[in-house]
């Protein structure tokens, strides 16, 4: 049971207020690269098979502060951000005026962007560049992958089951965590959007005592991570 840390990368001088796409030459600024040393502190107790990343610098640049001794950033084309064609480097407040900004928003299947890519076939490429890594690194590994937030989303949307229109629900934030393990019938999305916390539960158990995951949701939830020892009586 393959169990993926789906990492976006940290902030740009433009992040949130131009759709920079493929345009090559956008760094983390200050702020991205503190985003990204907290993260790698974050999840250094994790144990990771395999580091990818889109070939993007703002997300190659979030992989490196991840990567540690063994495990160097592996560059994946098919993790790369949207293809968004003519859109790339406009302002969103100018794109949100296109006529194709509704369809993005509440029928993103249907979306193309002119002399670009459709939502659905970079989702199709992102799904299959996951199932592909989970083949390679094995059914008990854990490994991480860099990536931008629309990207990430439709992985998400597709590991929850939901139609490729209901993406937009999905909130990603720079930085953040999501993690979805994969078992031979479906998989678990255990965090979304991730972005403080400890990562206790992703560390696995000692030899000996690692249980094997059933592939069946527990009826009426599980009891979650343990938070510690129980107190002994009297005290």
């Amino acid at each position: 049971m393959p169990t993926v840390l789906l990492v976006r990368h940290g902030l740009t001088e433009v992040t949130g207020t131009t759709l920079t796409g493929r345009t090559p030459g956008v760094d983390l600024d200050d702020r991205g690269r503190s985003q990204a040393a907290a993260v790698a502190e974050r999840i250094a107790a994790v144990p990771l098979a395999a580091l990818v990343t889109s070939p993007l610098e703002r997300c190659v640049q979030t992989a490196e502060a991840l990567s540690r001794d063994g495990v160097r950033p592996q560059l994946d084309e098919r993790f790369v951000e949207v293809g968004y064609g003519e859109w790339t480097g406009r302002r969103l407040t100018e794109l949100s005026r296109e006529p194709l900004w509704r369809t993005v928003q509440q029928h993103a299947s249907a979306a193309t962007f002119p002399g670009g890519e459709a939502l659905a076939a970079m989702q199709s490429r992102a799904v299959a560049a996951i199932r592909d890594w989970n083949d390679r690194v094995g059914e008990a590994a854990t490994y991480a992958v860099c990536s931008h937030g629309d990207v990430i989303k439709a992985i998400l949307a597709d590991a929850l089951g939901l139609h490729l229109d209901q993406f937009q629900r999905i909130v990603v934030h720079p930085c953040s965590v999501s993690v979805v393990q994969y078992t031979p019938t479906r998989p678990f999305v255990i965090r979304i959007n991730d972005i403080g916390g400890a990562v206790t539960d992703l560390v696995p158990a000692k030899r000996g005592r690692r249980r094997r995951r059933s592939a069946d949701a527990v009826i009426g939830g599980d009891a979650g991570v343990p938070a510690g020892p129980a107190p002994e009586r009297g005290r």
